[in-house]
């Protein structure tokens, strides 16, 4: 979609992660704004100046980015544009697309943590090594201005700001309210569903935050808000269904945690981990981290669905 609609442009670019291709938007308006910038390689950056080439227009013609959430695969190519470009996005992506040393040793230190609390044995332990080397193809560039919920995006006074945490605490979405236009990120992928990801707290000490209720809770938002349309960070554009697509996602999630819970009426007292193996007999042992993200987020999704039934 090399081509200008609705004042939005979509180009895609490669990417080194399982996920496959990135897209990444530029909006036309007041100012040229590139929504999220790829992952850190040579061919997508190549790729990356073609395309735009073919949109009559060159890297220096960019007047801001804003990044819809800090994962390398939306954020890499930050550094090889004009370092004179502002980079805009929710505070929390702050410390991952400019990690300090300080931060390096807070995340090794908290998943060293939880990977003894949640019962994960030492043979394991190399995957500590490895959580952070996807940043290897993210920008490491201070973020600039920061963007919250109902603020309107700079340059586009039809542009506002929503967070839209869970895949990442850094999520945010841009949402054009007169033809119901989504900027989505990875909130919501027509393919496949998006992972809700631990992250360390924001300080150390700080409590564990919980992103598959957070992503539960984003989910219904959007389908309150019901977009007409959404532009997603992979998979094809969304044009229409999306609230069908949204109570699929619900109710798959619903079905995983009830699977959570008649594993615990068998044996009350499991792990994460042996939880963890229950439910992903072989992915576990490739995509630790990932699975273990789901497996935690399934049972704080099950208090969480406890609690607001005690609440109504």
């Amino acid at each position: 979609m090399e081509n200008w609609t609705n004042g939005i442009a979509q180009i895609t670019l490669p990417t080194p992660f399982e996920v496959g291709d990135v897209h990444v938007y530029l909006i036309k308006d007041e100012t040229i704004t590139l929504v999220d910038a790829g992952a850190l390689t040579e061919v997508a950056w190549q790729q990356f100046k073609v395309s735009l080439k073919k949109l009559g227009l060159t890297p220096e013609d960019i007047d801001q980015i804003v990044l819809t959430h800090h994962h390398p695969d939306h954020v890499g190519l930050v550094d090889k544009l004009p370092k004179s470009t502002p980079v805009l996005a929710h505070p929390n992506a702050d410390r991952w697309i400019f990690r300090t040393e300080e931060f390096k040793t807070l995340h090794r230190e908290t998943f060293t943590e939880w990977f003894e609390h949640f019962g994960i044995p030492e043979k394991f332990s190399f995957y500590l090594d490895l959580l952070l080397s996807p940043m290897d193809y993210a920008c490491q560039r201070k973020l600039d201005i920061s963007l919250t919920e109902g603020m309107t995006l700079p340059g586009h006074p039809e542009w506002t700001v929503l967070e839209t945490p869970g895949h990442a605490t850094s999520h945010i979405s841009l949402f054009r309210e007169k033809d119901g236009m989504l900027m989505g990120g990875d909130v919501l992928l027509q393919h496949i569903s998006s992972n809700p990801i631990l992250e360390p707290p924001l300080q150390k000490g700080g409590e564990r935050h919980k992103p598959l209720v957070d992503y539960i809770i984003t989910l219904e938002r959007l389908a309150e808000l019901n977009p007409t349309t959404v532009y997603p960070g992979h998979g094809e554009i969304m044009d229409g269904g999306v609230g069908e697509l949204i109570h699929k996602r619900l109710k798959a999630q619903d079905d995983r945690a009830h699977k959570v819970m008649e594993m615990l009426k068998v044996k009350e007292h499991l792990s994460v981990f042996e939880i963890c193996k229950k439910l992903f007999p072989h992915a576990y042992k490739t995509q630790l981290p990932l699975t273990i993200s789901e497996t935690i987020g399934q049972l704080d999704y099950i208090e969480f669905v406890k609690n607001r039934g005690v609440q109504k």
